[in-house]
């Protein structure tokens, strides 16, 4: 059965906080991740980097070192692509300077060229959850419109120098994030009530939107044949209503409707009636230009990608929390849970698609999708996971249901091919890798790498073009 397209990129995803360490190698500057102990998820970090104190991503898999190793490995997966991010602060390392770092240049020269030279695309986000910290301390990251000519000079020194290399790019990693783990993802914290914190997202996304339509203008000049996307977190939009009652049905819909935006605005280019509703109801009034929101109508983005790894339920007027895998709702009883207490629903997925479909018509991109678990390295050197590949079966199958369905699937990278530290919690415990790494919690260990069994299994998926999913 030739479900999947010809030219379909099979995958795999990491960042560079959650895999390079290195942290503050070669010129390197400290990215907001660096200060935080227990995963940058919680919106729970230091000031600065404290002597003696263990921080994860400081060497993670040391992916800086490894990399050659580890790609390797990607290519005896068979991966068509490799999702991963820039560190803005191995380019710029407190986001400011005139000129950039020519050493963090070089890494990722060294880095994109390895991929190629194994047939794998460079897959790029430009900031995954690594503002320099400099930016979060001076100016509350997003919330400043000083971020913006940062960032566009960051995406010229970038673009001006991988351009040749690498074909898809997004901006920024799941934007809609903003609401539940703003530090992570807009490099800000949030104060006052509820009012003022609204505000506060709301100019900070906008910012980050105008910066997006930069980043866009930038591409067309010095790279018109790439592919531009943004990346957001379906996770937070794949939620159900509790019961029929209808004041859960529509609450769903607004709830839902906090993630679209983000879309809406960058693929459609303006904002929404109902957005503009939320800022009369909360009397909020970001700092909004006719410039800007022109420069965002002509500049919108080219696809969708994004993170799929859980649904959730919503009751009406209960509180509204979320970390990386997404928003965090009432028990569905129909659904499993992962050892982490996330529902696995390979159905939702299939939905988050065709949703897509219908609303935006653009071509998509499953970026982020896996099972975080607790992986045993037995003595032979062996690491069984059934539960990881039936995670994997199911959510592919999902994926080729929504292609037959219609929806313009052009790509899958799982989350974490290779074991990397985990951003919600700050753990190597909870492993999502085919490449076992031998590292723990506490930063003990060989580095070595294993293969699982769910390696194998990916392999076949990738060397059949998906069509071994749906054998008898």
């Amino acid at each position: 059965m030739k479900i999947f397209p010809k030219k379909f990129l099979w995958g795999g995803a990491i960042a560079a906080n959650q895999a390079e360490g290195a942290w503050n190698v070669n010129g390197k500057g400290t990215a907001i991740t660096d200060v935080t102990p227990s995963g940058i998820a919680q919106n729970i970090h230091d000031n600065k980097v404290e002597n003696g104190k263990f921080y994860p991503s400081h060497e993670a898999i040391d992916f800086y070192h490894h990399y050659d190793e580890d790609l390797n490995y990607m290519s005896e997966l068979g991966l068509k692509c490799f999702r991963t991010s820039i560190a803005w602060t191995r380019i710029y390392p407190t986001g400011e300077e005139k000129s950039p770092n020519e050493e963090g240049l070089k890494f990722y020269d060294h880095l994109f060229d390895k991929m190629i030279s194994l047939g794998i695309q460079p897959v790029v986000t430009i900031s995954h959850y690594e503002t320099p910290l400099n930016l979060y301390q001076k100016y509350n990251g997003w919330e400043s419109k000083e971020l913006i000519p940062l960032f566009e000079k960051y995406c010229r020194t970038i673009f001006e120098r991988y351009g040749s290399k690498v074909k898809y790019w997004m901006t920024f990693n799941e934007m809609n994030n903003v609401h539940t783990i703003p530090y992570a993802a807009a490099g800000m914290d949030l104060s006052g009530d509820y009012s003022h914190q609204l505000l506060q997202i709301y100019q900070a996304t906008h910012n980050m939107y105008v910066a997006n339509a930069v980043a866009n203008r930038l591409a067309k000049e010095i790279m018109p044949s790439a592919h531009m996307g943004i990346m957001l977190s379906l996770s937070q939009a794949a939620v159900y209503p509790a019961s029929p009652n209808p004041k859960d049905v529509f609450g769903t819909l607004q709830l839902q409707r906090r993630t679209f935006v983000s879309a809406d605005v960058q693929l459609k280019g303006e904002y929404p009636g109902y957005v503009k509703r939320i800022w009369r109801d909360y009397k909020i009034k970001p700092n909004i230009t006719e410039e800007e929101l022109k420069l965002i109508k002509e500049n919108t983005s080219e696809y969708l990608a994004f993170s799929y790894y859980r649904s959730s339920t919503y009751e009406n007027g209960m509180k509204i929390y979320g970390d990386t895998g997404g928003v965090v709702g009432k028990p569905n009883p129909f659904l499993k849970d992962s050892a982490w207490g996330w529902p696995i629903d390979p159905l939702g997925l299939r939905w988050m698609c065709n949703l897509v479909q219908d609303r935006y018509g653009c071509p998509m991109f499953v970026v982020e999708n896996g099972l975080g678990a607790a992986d045993t390295l037995e003595s032979n050197g062996k690491i069984h996971d059934p539960e990881r590949s039936d995670y994997l079966v199911k959510h592919l199958k999902a994926i080729g249901e929504a292609i037959q369905d219609g929806c313009n699937v052009i790509g899958y990278t799982w989350w974490g091919p290779i074991d990397i530290v985990s951003a919600g919690t700050g753990e190597m415990k909870k492993r999502y890798g085919f490449v076992y790494v031998d590292r723990d919690n506490e930063g003990r260990g060989t580095m070595k790498r294993y293969k699982k069994d769910s390696f194998n299994v990916y392999k076949k998926i990738i060397a059949s073009n998906g069509e071994s999913l749906f054998e008898s």
